[in-house]
């Protein structure tokens, strides 16, 4: 029988009306749909970040749920294209994902509005719900960007001659092509258009060009509806554009904002009633201040406390060790610096010649704390010739680069995360590898809302494995814990930090040590040390999370 023959006469049109288009084409739109596929995705990371952080759950959420929205799209297109192998029904496809993912900014703002307040409740259906709810805007542009593939497939199979004798090599040429395009889809939105563009800009360059691909292969008349609806959308939304979100803290003013590869930044302006006009860091879901710089500084070192927040501890760690004096205190190693809030301090307590090296991994962040936090490192300010500041991975520069100090700080949080390669005993190893001898390494662990305090006992168990002594400390406010690991064995410190009190004549150093809080119980130690190989932040911050929303005692 003659093969040709057998083609169904609604194939044999379907046939025809593929030709319209020449095979690069098709090929050129699978390409594109690969990059729209993964750009829309890491899209999606970007919107939740400054609500719902970029921890390693919520990641397991975008990439779950965007995996679930391809193998829809990839049984459905499949399907589909059996039954009308219909060129222009896939550029249809296309047009319509485009629309979709014009959609997205305009939905996502009062989505997200409502996650703002969930979170801030502690309203764990709402986050669940308002998390779900943004995942959900994406469904349909990524499960429409899926069928492109298989439809892809099943027309060039009708352009062959041999039919299905090269269905493998044309699946397996179609898959490579998208996924190439995925490749390039995640490295251009990350590394050049979120952060060139900021996340709505570049939410619109993928549906014009998703909608102009499709209307110029569908050439149908309602093609210039979608596209003016495309254009429509993304003039309403860029035109009444305003910051992402209000400022993340009671009292304070908006100053900046900014989209990084790592980061959504807040620059906000407050009043504090101890040290008057201040500028505060924000990152991502707001749930804390990272930095904070008093703009009334005028070299008095006093004028650089925080009130009892976390980064003035750092500064009086080293007097665990008894009998101490400030000027044995020359450097010190800052891993997760921030905008500078520690290294300010440790300048003017310790001397404008102290070495400090400050890590952090988000060049932004870096060039705000020049811009809005008086960071005064090496590069700016030849009065500090000691003082540098890295843009790397904190546990990878201090492996390649990091020298030998008398403290080493530790405060690289993803607010309420601590990443978990800085918590593990092989990180704690790197760190008493570049102690000095009477060195103390400082690591700042948050409270829960209730003082659940499970996250430090975790850290001091981790510790211990390491470090002849462990000492934790509370601060006076923020609700946090500041946990001294001693590079020797230095009897009881907290009677030693008392002493320094009474003998110390430094005024930044007395105020601190004067809020010294001794946790009312030691911390029991009911949590396996962190390894690389097992380390659960991420689990152990989400249900220190939940008890306190179902009032469970920790």
């Amino acid at each position: 029988m003659n093969q040709e023959a057998a083609v169904p006469p609604q194939e044999a049109s379907a046939t025809s009306d593929a030709s319209i288009r020449p095979t690069r084409f098709l090929l050129a739109v699978v390409f594109i749909c690969g990059v729209g596929t993964l750009g829309v995705e890491m899209i999606a990371s970007r919107l939740l970040a400054p609500y719902f952080g970029t921890s390693q759950p919520i990641w397991a959420a975008v990439i779950g749920l965007t995996l679930v929205y391809l193998a829809i799209g990839y049984h459905s297109g499949g399907r589909l294209a059996d039954r009308r192998p219909d060129e222009r029904l896939l550029y249809h496809i296309v047009l319509l994902a485009g629309v979709a993912t014009a959609f997205i900014p305009p939905l996502a703002a009062p989505i997200l509005g409502f996650a703002r307040n969930a979170v801030a409740t502690l309203a764990i259906g709402g986050f669940l719900g308002a998390l779900s709810g943004v995942l959900a805007l994406f469904a349909i542009p990524v499960t429409l960007l899926a069928m492109v593939g298989p439809f892809a497939v099943r027309l060039q199979l009708h352009r062959a001659s041999a039919g299905v004798a090269i269905a493998g090599a044309t699946a397996g040429t179609i898959s490579a092509i998208s996924t190439i395009g995925s490749i390039a889809g995640t490295f251009l939105t990350v590394l050049v258009l979120i952060p060139g563009l900021g996340t709505a800009l570049t939410t619109y360059v993928y549906a014009v060009v998703l909608a102009a691909l499709g209307a110029a292969g569908a050439r149908s008349r309602g093609t210039l509806a979608a596209l003016a609806l495309v254009a429509a959308l993304a003039g309403y939304t860029l035109l009444t554009a305003g910051p992402v979100k209000a400022a993340g803290c009671d009292g304070c003013i908006l100053i900046a904002e900014y989209e990084s590869p790592y980061n959504y930044i807040q620059v906000a302006a407050r009043q504090d009633p101890e040290y008057g006009q201040q500028v505060v860091l924000m990152l991502n879901e707001g749930l804390a201040i990272h930095s904070i710089h008093n703009t009334a500084y005028d070299g008095n070192p006093l004028d650089t406390l925080t009130g009892g927040g976390p980064w003035d501890y750092f500064a009086i760690a080293p007097f665990v060790t008894p009998g101490r004096d400030p000027a044995s205190v020359r450097s010190l190693a800052m891993l997760g610096a921030a905008a500078g809030t520690t290294p300010a301090q440790f300048l003017a307590i310790y001397g404008a010649d102290t070495h400090i090296d400050a890590v952090e991994i988000d060049p932004q962040i870096i060039d705000v704390g020049r811009r809005f936090f008086g960071m005064r490192d090496a590069l700016v300010a030849p009065e500090h010739p000691n003082y540098r500041v890295y843009a790397e991975d904190a546990r990878y520069w201090l492996a390649t680069q990091g020298g030998v100090y008398d403290v080493i700080g530790m405060d690289a949080y993803h607010q309420p995360y601590i990443p978990f390669h800085l918590t593990t005993v092989e990180f704690f190893q790197l760190v008493r590898q570049h102690l000095a001898p009477d060195g103390v390494a400082v690591v700042n662990a948050g409270l829960g809302p209730d003082g659940d305090d499970r996250l430090g006992r975790a850290i001091v168990a981790t510790m211990q494995q390491v470090f002849p002594q462990v000492i934790v400390i509370e601060t006076e406010r923020l609700s946090n814990q500041i946990i001294i690991a001693t590079n020797a064995n230095v009897g009881d410190g907290y009677a030693n930090l008392r002493d320094a009190y009474q003998r110390l004549e430094h005024p930044a150093l007395r105020r601190t040590l004067e809020r010294v809080y001794v946790p009312e119980r030691a911390p029991a130690i009911t949590h396996a040390p962190f390894t690389d190989d097992r380390a659960p932040v991420e689990r152990l911050v989400d249900s220190l999370i939940f008890d306190t929303v179902i009032g469970t005692d920790p």
